[in-house]
Parts: structure tokens; C-alpha cells; sequence
């Protein structure tokens, strides 16, 4: 008899004594259990782990091993952190709608990740083979990067750079674990707690989060479908003294929006003339779909914008890099804060994700995620246009991954929102994205998740809520 069906034999048995035995009752010596099931010293080994990784027994080392006894839970009194954690200030739900799971029935305009089928999982998956056999597996890298990745980012925004503007180096590139990991770098290194900080409204969730997390004042500031009005941010950044705006100026979340680009100018120029800082986050750089905006990076070469781009979304969520560019003491700063928060970022996956970004099919790659990303966007569009004409989306995005649609004013949207989770489908409330009150009911719609052969009957359910959803009624 094998060893495999002797141990599965034994496991059965030893169970079934457990079954009939008291809790707390000692089980028969090794001993004792080779020679009543003549099976190994060490097929006993293995059952007793096997039956303990489950919980159902215990060893005590010198006395013996004992079938575990049910230790019933009490409750316990935590009211003692109420007073040591004090108030959080916290107006951001702990786990927002684009990072919630679902039932797997269930239709999801709500992710903020694009689908499995949208990623280069032929290019990540061979990048990782080769990473675990390099040297990344076992060093550690230096504290800014490896030398190549940061070389591949500035070249990638130099690349962009129009003649007569000094490009960025290397040495300008700290890597950093994920885009969350650089807002939150950013915001603390450049803005500092109890200080303001100019954002766009509505704007990215994480980016509100973090804002929370380092302890700025947000000064929120509306924007538009060509950008917030310049004029605005000048007279916000006088009268707040705010040294930094942060900013999505490409294909901005959740509204889709490209900047002007001559009111991206002026908007640079006001953030010059106040001696401040633009924080640019262009998490969507490789999410174009028929528009291209070069960064507003590529117009400063005096250290005014800071530049953050991720490669989670593009290449894998399990990638977590990205990196920020900055000049000058600024840079250092982000560096220094980078490294008292993390140390270093994980050497395989920065390996990796240099892999999967220099293969040539990665240019091939990214055209053919440009095609399919348009081609879910109209057919939500047109699914919307057809089956719930009362969700309105004045612009349609150019990129990204997701439409900002409004509902009429007389909407309750937390009952649209939950209307359409029990009917089965999943979507996020536009609240999130504000840093302040919200200026109306909006719904973000994401056209990048998966099942796109559904969003015909994902627009009808919303159409379904939206009927019975008045306030009132």
C-alpha cells in the first residue's frame, strides 16, 4: 500500500476517533498508532500536521497531542481606544466602491482596474519567470529604483519634451510602490500636515484618501470637461498660500476630462507665478483612446511640475510601480519620505514591470487596448442612449477608463445605488469623488471591467432603478 493512501487511511480514522472523543482527550501515542494502523513513524508525522493545520487537535511539546478543546468567544470591551485614537476627521468611506468585490452574477461598472482580458498577461507572466531567476529575486534595490527603470520613465516623458525644454534625467525618477504610495510621498513631502493643498472637484478618490492620510487642507476648485478655470486656481492659491495643485489634466478621473491646452498653459503660469507646485497625476497615460495629450511636464523644466505615472492599471494590479519626477530639492525630499515610508520597492516587481514595458509587443500591446477601450465606451454609450436615456453624459472621454454620467436632480442616488446592486448590478455613486459637497447626482460608470457583452442589460437595470427612485415618491 503507498504512503499516500496509508496516510489518507490514517487521517480518515484518527478523525473519526477525534469525532467520538471529548474535547481535551489525549490521542494515542506515535507509538501505539504505527502499530494498531502499520503505517510509518512518519505517515503518523504527517496526518497529526495535516489534522492540526486544521485546528481539530493540539501538540504540547513533552505531553502529548490532544483533540482541541472549543474556547468560547467572550466579549470584549475596546471603548479604551475611543480616548487613544481620538477622532479620525475621516470623511472618506473605508473601502471606496472601485476596490469592492461583487457577486460573481452581478454586472461591475464600478472597478477601477481594467478587466483580466485587457491586460498583457502574455508579456507579465514570462516577465515574472525571468525576475524570479534574476538577481532581483534575492538583493535589494537601491532606495530610488533600479538604475534602468528610472532610466525608462524619463526617457518615456523626455521622449514627449518639445525642443528648448530641458528634459528630465534619471536622477530626477524616485520609484515608488504604486500611485497611491506616491500621492500619499507627495502630499506629505511637498504640502505637509495642517497645510493646504488645491484640488480639482470632482477628482480621483485616492487622491481625497491620501489627502486625509498625510493631514492637508484640501481646497477644492471646480473643473470642467477643458480644465478648472485659471483664473480660479490664481486667486485660490493668493488667497489660501496653498504651494501645491494637484491636478489630472489628462483623461481625469472620473470625469474623462483633457485640459485645454491653452488653459493648461495659463493654469502652469498661475502655479509658477505663486511659487507653487502642480502635482501631476497622468494615471491614464496608457489608457488613450483616440487623443494623446502630451503631460504638462513636458512644458516645466524649472521644477514647477511634479509628475507621477503608475504602471499598476496598464500592466498588472499586481505590479505595484510607479514613480514620481521631480527636480531639485523637491526630489530629494520625495526620496527622503519615500524611504523612511517604505525603504525600497520590491525588486522582482520593478524588474518586472521594466520587462513587460521594453518588449517590443508592449507598443502593439497598448494600440490594441486603445481599439478594445473605445470600443467598450461606445457600446455603453449606445446602451445608455437606448435602454436609461435619462442618465446624460455631456463628454464623451477620449480615454481613461470610465464615463462621469449625471441623473436628474429628483433622483434619490442612494436608492438608485442600491436598486441596482439587488437588481444585480454594481456601480459607483459619484460622492465619492468630491472632495466637498457634490454638485449633483452623478454616477461613474466603468467601461473597462469585464462581461461588455452585458452593458445592454446593465443600462436596463439602471433604467428599472432609476423609475422608482424618486425623491418622495
Amino acid at each position: 500500500m503507498s504512503d499516500d493512501s496509508s496516510g489518507a487511511r490514517l487521517t480518515t480514522a484518527l478523525r473519526s476517533w477525534i469525532a467520538a472523543a471529548p474535547p481535551g482527550a489525549k490521542l494515542p501515542s506515535t507509538r501505539a498508532l504505527v502499530a494498531e494502523h502499520r503505517v510509518s513513524p512518519v505517515t503518523v508525522q504527517q496526518a497529526l500536521r495535516s489534522l492540526a493545520s486544521l485546528g481539530v487537535i493540539e501538540t504540547r511539546p513533552g505531553v502529548g497531542t490532544f483533540v482541541r478543546s472549543e474556547r468560547a468567544a467572550r466579549p470584549v470591551d475596546l471603548g479604551w481606544q475611543t480616548v487613544a485614537l481620538g477622532a479620525s476627521g475621516r470623511r472618506t468611506q473605508a473601502t471606496p466602491t472601485a476596490l469592492q468585490s461583487f457577486d460573481g452574477d452581478a454586472i461591475g461598472l464600478h472597478s477601477g482596474y481594467p478587466a483580466r482580458d485587457l491586460l498583457p498577461e502574455r508579456l507579465v507572466r514570462p516577465a515574472f519567470a525571468r525576475a524570479a531567476r534574476s538577481e532581483a529575486l534575492m538583493g535589494r534595490p537601491p532606495v530610488a529604483g533600479l538604475p534602468e527603470l528610472r532610466s525608462w520613465f524619463a526617457a518615456d516623458l523626455a521622449a514627449q519634451t518639445p525642443a528648448g525644454t530641458g528634459p528630465v534625467g534619471a536622477r530626477d525618477v524616485v520609484v515608488t510602490p504604486g500611485s497611491q504610495g506616491a500621492l500619499l510621498t507627495a502630499f506629505r513631502a511637498l504640502v505637509g500636515a495642517g497645510r493646504p493643498l488645491v484640488m480639482e472637484s470632482p477628482t480621483y478618490w485616492g487622491a481625497i484618501l491620501a489627502a486625509e492620510q498625510a493631514g492637508v487642507e484640501v481646497v477644492p476648485v471646480p473643473s470642467g470637461p477643458s480644465g478648472p478655470d485659471p483664473e480660479i486656481v490664481r486667486r485660490v492659491l493668493a488667497e489660501t498660500g496653498a504651494r501645491a495643485f494637484y491636478a489630472q489634466p489628462a483623461f481625469a478621473s472620473p470625469t474623462g476630462a483633457v485640459w485645454d491646452p491653452d488653459r493648461a498653459g495659463r493654469v502652469l503660469a498661475a502655479v509658477r507665478a505663486a511659487g507653487a507646485f502642480l502635482i501631476e497625476d497622468d494615471y491614464a497615460r496608457d489608457f488613450g483612446i483616440d487623443a494623446a495629450p502630451a503631460p504638462l511636464a513636458t512644458r516645466d523644466d524649472s521644477g514647477h511640475v511634479v509628475y507621477i505615472r503608475s504602471l499598476s492599471k496598464s500592466v498588472a494590479p499586481a505590479v505595484r510601480v510607479a514613480a514620481v519626477i521631480a527636480r531639485g530639492p523637491a526630489r530629494d525630499r520625495i526620496l527622503a519620505d519615500t524611504q523612511a515610508d517604505a525603504m525600497y520597492v520590491s525588486g522582482i516587481l520593478q524588474a518586472v514591470a521594466l520587462d513587460v514595458v521594453t518588449q517590443p509587443a508592449w507598443r502593439t500591446h497598448l494600440r490594441r487596448l486603445g481599439r478594445q477601450l473605445g470600443d467598450r465606451r461606445d457600446l455603453l454609450l449606445r446602451s445608455l442612449r437606448e435602454h436609461a436615456p435619462d442618465v446624460a453624459v455631456a463628454t464623451e472621454p477620449r480615454g481613461g477608463l470610465a464615463l462621469w454620467a449625471r441623473l436628474p436632480d429628483d433622483v434619490d442616488l442612494a436608492a438608485v445605488v442600491d436598486r441596482c446592486r439587488r437588481g444585480g448590478l454594481v456601480i459607483g455613486p459619484g460622492d465619492e469623488w468630491f472632495p466637498a459637497e457634490p454638485t449633483g447626482n452623478h454616477l461613474r460608470l466603468a467601461y473597462a471591467g469585464p462581461q461588455p457583452e452585458r452593458f445592454p442589460e446593465a443600462a436596463r437595470i439602471l433604467a428599472a432603478a432609476l423609475a422608482g427612485a424618486t425623491r418622495g415618491a
